[in-house]
């Protein structure tokens, strides 16, 4: 993937009913470098690992990410440590051919469960009426980012 990516993000309580029932895949990421809203991160998702370079804050931000082959993520991932998280990822399919990811963490951050929406543009995103299920909307709270959930966990 690569251009701007619109989405919103929500913390949800629990997950939702039946969630294990939606295809899903373990995700393994750290980042490498960390820059105010600029990120450098290795991400294995399923089979596939990726170095992705996301920009910007809240709502819209930039991503360029490249596929790697296995043993380069091998040879970043060791300089990752400390800055970490695991979840696995469920694709729920929304209204308007829109999908729900849900976020289930591990290890430290075992118990969260949080759920993006990627929208086409802007007036789809404005547009969304979230379901009751999906929580609290934390897509202009920097501290639920992932990089900031790496670095200093789940927020008070």
């Amino acid at each position: 993937m690569s251009g701007a990516e619109i989405e919103r993000k929500f913390v949800l309580d629990a997950p939702p009913q039946g969630l294990e029932e939606h295809p899903s895949e373990p995700i393994s990421q750290g980042y490498l470098a960390l820059d105010g809203d600029v990120e450098v991160r290795v991400r294995r998702r399923g089979e596939h690992a990726y170095l992705t370079v996301k920009a910007g804050g809240g709502r819209r931000r930039v991503e360029q990410e490249l596929e790697l082959e296995q043993e380069r993520f091998d040879a970043l991932w060791p300089l990752t440590e400390g800055r970490r998280i695991v979840k696995r990822r469920y694709v729920v399919p929304a209204d308007d051919a829109l999908e729900f990811e849900v976020d289930v963490y591990e290890d430290e951050l075992a118990g969260l469960v949080v759920a993006e929406v990627e929208f086409p543009d802007d007036r789809a995103a404005n547009a969304f009426d979230s379901p009751e299920w999906l929580g609290r909307e934390v897509t202009d709270d920097p501290r639920w980012k992932n990089q900031s959930l790496a670095l200093h966990g789940r927020p008070d």
